[in-house]
This record gives structure tokens, C-alpha cells and sequence, in this order.
């Protein structure tokens, strides 16, 4: 099943895809650019991202790094800001050198965890979507830390369009990714390149932290950064899970 958050006529309603763009849960269908799309999850919870979890990505970002990589995963909080609907805008601020994105399957907790075991991990996913988690490279910090103003400014995390259920995604670990900036492929990638899987990632964060319901997971991304200007639009993939479509635009959009 897939469930999408939307606004329209003045209220937030609950949709499912329908051949003619979208449908209400009260049975109204409406094309897909007549509504607000929001992110398809509540973002009351913790959003948990993970950076260098692909191989190639970390061998692309080799320059910036000044030390090797650690053994436990590279994990950063994002609040709830940061999060922009499908269709939504993403500013570039003025000034800055090099903007990219980051086409991420994001994984939603659907059950409490805490010291989960890996093999048990699993059962505690509700659902998944897609993310697309742009950095500015100028604010990164000498090693490869992100700081706020990297990974959480406002809107500068793209989410949806659908939760698709745990159910309907039978191999998580082997969808493939895919980034367009103006119909252009520039990005190209496979969950089974994560170097911590899922469930090896719940087993991680559940042995400090509790994940509660809702919370969500970015699970990094690969290889292929390419700089973003504003008017671009970037179109992120990923297989069975759906298309996210997002636009760059610049300061003056927010009156800046």
C-alpha cells in the first residue's frame, strides 16, 4: 500500500495514488500539481542520517576527508525543518560554491526498538520513501562532520512522495537509485552497495537509543555529486518505492 500527506481546500488529508493523479481519502481525485504535497510522514519523531554509507561515495568525498573512516556508522540528527514535501523548493543561498544532492532510501519505524537483535531488525519498519538530502559542501566542517548549516536548513530535505508499506518492499537491500538534474542522469546506485544495511542499522542506533514510531532513517547515498543552480529541477528514484521531484531555487524566492 502507498499513503501520501497532502494540503488541500484549507486541510491536510491522507492520499493514495490513483490513475488520474491522486485520491482523497474522502474519494475526491485530483491531478497531482493541485495539492501541497507534504512529507508523507508526521515528522514528530527523530530523523537519523547517515553519511558516508556507500563505498564509492566515500572514495568520491577522499579529498575532503582528514582521517580514515570509523568502524561504527557516521550518524547526524536533522529536525523537523528540514523537511520539504514532492514538488517542493530547496533554496541554494546565495554565494555558495557547490550544492548537491543525495538521492537516500529512507526507512520509517513502525515499532518501538531498543537492543534490537539484527535478525529481529526488520519487523520494526513500517515503510520506506525517498529522500533526497542536499548539502552545501562549503559549511562542511574540515572532516567530514556535518554541522547545521550542511544538513539542517530549513527545506533542505526533500521527502516522498509515498509510504510504501514494509509488506510491498520485499528486498530492500537491492532497489536501485537514480538521480536526474533536467532530465539528466547524474546519479547511479544500489541499496546492496550500503555498507551498513538496514538491519544492521537498527541493531546499531537500538543499542543507545530507543526508536519510536514514526522516527525515520536516511540511509546515505551514492556516488555521482553533481553542483545545483537554482531553477534545476532534480528528480530523484528509486525502484518500487517512487519518483521524488524537487526545484532549486534562490534567495529571492524566500525574500532574501
Amino acid at each position: 500500500m502507498r499513503r501520501a500527506r497532502v494540503a488541500y481546500a484549507g486541510a491536510v488529508h491522507e492520499a493514495m495514488p490513483h490513475r488520474d493523479g491522486l485520491q482523497l481519502a474522502d474519494g475526491r481525485v485530483l491531478a497531482e500539481d493541485v495539492v501541497v504535497w507534504l512529507p508523507p510522514i508526521e515528522p514528530l519523531g527523530t530523523i537519523l542520517a547517515l553519511g558516508l554509507n556507500y563505498a564509492e561515495h566515500a572514495k568520491e568525498l577522499a579529498k575532503e576527508l582528514t582521517t580514515s573512516a570509523k568502524d561504527e556508522p557516521l550518524v547526524f540528527l536533522k529536525g523537523p525543518n528540514a523537511l520539504v514535501g514532492h514538488r517542493g523548493l530547496t533554496r541554494r543561498p546565495s554565494g555558495v560554491s557547490l550544492m548537491h544532492y543525495e538521492c537516500e532510501l529512507a526507512v520509517v519505524i513502525g515499532r518501538s526498538a531498543k537492543n534490537v537483535r539484527r535478525a529481529d531488525a526488520m519487523a520494526h519498519v513500517a515503510g520506506y520513501t525517498v529522500a533526497n538530502d542536499y548539502a552545501i559542501r562549503d559549511y562542511l566542517e574540515n572532516y567530514y562532520r556535518p554541522n547545521l548549516r550542511v544538513k539542517n536548513r530549513d527545506g533542505c530535505t526533500a521527502i516522498g512522495p509515498w509510504l510504501v508499506d514494509a509488506a510491498d518492499v520485499p528486498e530492500p537491500g537491492a532497489l536501485e537509485l537514480s538521480t536526474h538534474v533536467n532530465g539528466k542522469l547524474v546519479q547511479h546506485g544500489n541499496t546492496r552497495d550500503l555498507v551498513t544495511g538496514i538491519a544492521e542499522l537498527i541493531e546499531y542506533l537500538s543499542s543507545f537509543m530507543t526508536l519510536g514510531p514514526g522516527d525515520v532513517i536516511l540511509t546515505g547515498t551514492p556516488e555521482g555529486v553533481v553542483d545545483v543552480q537554482p531553477g534545476d529541477e532534480v528528480v530523484c528514484e528509486i525502484e518500487g518505492i517512487g519518483r521524488l521531484v524537487n526545484t532549486i531555487v534562490g534567495d529571492e524566492a524566500f525574500g532574501r
